[in-house]
């Protein structure tokens, strides 16, 4: 399973390999980006903790939350969400916003190291 995400890991795109094409088909979906984008963060919170409730474990989700919760000044509940990613049982390749792909892992550890840098 493939994840895009952009601009600051705020938007999300899953896509499954086909046997038939040597590139995947992609299918897009936003996970509250016009939100978090427009500076709408606490508007992202209620829509990803209700997104969560269905996908508890999506990486790409719990590194949006973290991103909504860090834009507030709720770093402890951005740590939560950041680490529940790492742990996660799910995997993507994530597209960040420069077009540089990167492990769903390491791009939550990258913003939990972002957010110490922040809190501070």
């Amino acid at each position: 399973m493939f994840v895009t995400v952009t601009s600051a890991i705020l938007m999300l795109a899953q896509a499954g390999p086909s046997a038939a094409t040597t590139q995947p088909d992609i299918e897009t979906r936003e996970v509250e980006y016009d939100a978090l984008a427009s500076g709408e963060a606490r508007t992202a919170i209620a829509q990803l903790e209700q997104a969560r409730a269905d996908n508890p474990g999506d990486p790409a989700l719990l590194i949006n939350l973290g991103a909504a919760y860090a834009a507030v000044g709720e770093y402890a509940l951005a740590e939560t969400a950041y680490r529940e990613a790492i742990a996660s049982e799910d995997r993507y390749e994530l597209e960040l916003a420069n077009g540089d792909w990167i492990d769903s892992r390491r791009a939550a550890r990258l913003a939990l190291l972002s957010l110490g840098q922040a809190a501070n």
